[in-house]
């Protein structure tokens, strides 16, 4: 398969049991659940079962024939993937607020809109990072990642006090700040 399947061909490959239209779903829309998931206090494991769960609900509809496509199909898994998460995690206690009430505030639509806002800014970030070079890159993901302190990245980098390396620290960011916003 070359180019993308559309979502009526998807819909209909299902119909058909297509192996490569199910390999093309896990392929381009697996990652958007994973994402989902790990960003609401949940595991790969938990992701990989809540999205096995959604193609199951999407094969089942289709195949009872009370599927319609009233959304992009990409719209229909992530808000299928939205809902068992929140359930899931209204289950272990995780989540408080009523499921239903949350689907009703957010469109599916404006949430995956939003996430793929973040996941530009995100990839946009990372370029930056990228481009930053050493030693602002390392102390930069040292700090804000590896969690270590000013102490620890002192000594790493034979800073002669932790002050010196908070001033470097500082100024990274200032670069960094000035790549990322150069991109735009």
């Amino acid at each position: 398969m070359h180019s993308k399947p559309t979502d009526n061909e998807v819909i209909l490959g299902i119909l058909n049991n297509s192996s490569t239209i199910l390999n093309y779903l896990y392929k381009e829309y697996y990652p958007m659940a994973l994402k989902l998931v790990l960003n609401n206090n949940g595991s790969e494991e938990e992701a990989k079962d809540i999205y096995q769960e959604s193609i199951i609900i999407l094969h089942n509809k289709i195949k009872n024939g009370d599927f319609e496509l009233s959304s992009k199909l990409k719209t229909f898994i992530y808000s299928v993937c939205r809902r068992l998460w929140l359930k899931k995690l209204s289950q272990k206690g995780r989540y408080t607020e009523d499921i239903n009430e949350y689907g009703d505030h957010i469109p599916v639509e404006q949430d995956l809109e939003q996430q793929e806002e973040r996941d530009k800014h995100f990839n946009m970030m990372h370029d930056a990072l990228e481009n930053l070079g050493e030693p602002c890159k390392t102390i930069l993901e040292d700090f804000y990642i590896k969690n270590l302190s000013m102490q620890e990245i002192c000594e790493k980098f034979g800073y002669t006090n932790a002050d010196n390396a908070k001033t470097q620290k500082y100024k990274c960011l200032q670069r960094l700040k000035k790549i990322f916003f150069n991109q735009k």
